[in-house]
């Protein structure tokens, strides 16, 4: 993050200072979880943290100021995390690279405090974490840059496919979490695919000339990449050619009778 737009008046050098920041980080997390942004005071962070106030303001200069530096750790957080599922999950496609993202997001809503309802700083701020630009796109930037540095992408091409699937995941979670707290298991999935089919007909894979899966009909999982189409596997053998040409269920056979793919999966230029 640029130095304008740090939140923290000066960098705590001493380990008791950085203790201390700590401590009025963690408070402010628990405040907003138990009474909302809007009931949190830096008199109220400091008593929780137990520290004097005028110790608080050495360091921020308003409530504000605590919950962006909070905020901006929670990013570095999601980010760091995912580059950790990437590396010990070895995830080779990108497919696979965009449920780590919503799995890491969702566990993140769950379990660390605040950001169930601070997320990436919205509700305080659309531009809290630069005020140059949106906080989603900040968000999308980091997934081009991780993407791109894993799948190895050409950012030029992913940047703004990226960002149009965050602003659509993230219209869709909001969805989700109105629904149920923990987020609605069926929207979470609709977000999914929403992001899967539409990143699949601009993201290229320079690594394998391997589709992702595809869509299935039937309300079952999704069959991981490279999965065969054979007579065995039914769901990859949805877009299969009939006898003498003709399509299979779901699917539009070629002229040759060769299998084809089912219709309404967009078309991946993996």
């Amino acid at each position: 993050m640029p130095a304008e737009v740090a939140p923290l008046r000066r960098k705590p050098v001493q380990q008791r200072s950085a203790q201390r920041v700590e401590k009025m980080l963690s408070a402010c997390a628990e405040l907003i979880e138990e009474v909302g942004y809007d009931g949190v005071t830096t008199t109220l962070i400091a008593e929780r943290a137990g520290v004097a106030v005028g110790s608080l303001y050495q360091f921020f200069p308003d409530k504000r100021a605590v919950a962006q530096e909070l905020t901006r750790r929670n990013v570095d957080r999601f980010v760091d995390t995912l580059s950790q599922h990437f590396t010990e999950l070895e995830i080779t496609h990108w497919w696979d690279g965009v449920d780590a993202v919503f799995d890491v997001y969702l566990t993140m809503h769950r379990e660390v405090p605040a950001f169930s309802q601070l997320h990436f700083g919205d509700v305080i701020d659309p531009r809290l974490l630069d005020p140059s630009k949106d906080n989603n796109v900040v968000i999308a930037e980091k997934l081009t840059a991780l993407l791109t540095e894993t799948f190895g992408f050409d950012s030029s091409q992913v940047r703004t496919p990226i960002v149009v699937a965050v602003e659509a995941a993230d219209a869709v979670l909001r969805l989700a979490f109105r629904r149920a707290p923990e987020g609605d298991d069926m929207l979470v999935t609709e977000a999914k695919e929403l992001v899967r089919g539409y990143l699949a007909d601009r993201i290229p894979h320079p690594h394998t000339t391997a589709e992702p899966p595809r869509p299935r009909t039937d309300g079952g999982a999704q069959d991981p990449p490279n999965t065969p189409i054979t007579s065995n596997n039914p769901a990859r053998a949805e877009g299969t050619a009939g006898p003498e040409g003709t399509a299979g269920a779901n699917g539009i056979a070629g002229s040759d009778g060769s299998s084809a793919r089912p219709v309404g999966v967009p078309t991946s230029r993996c």
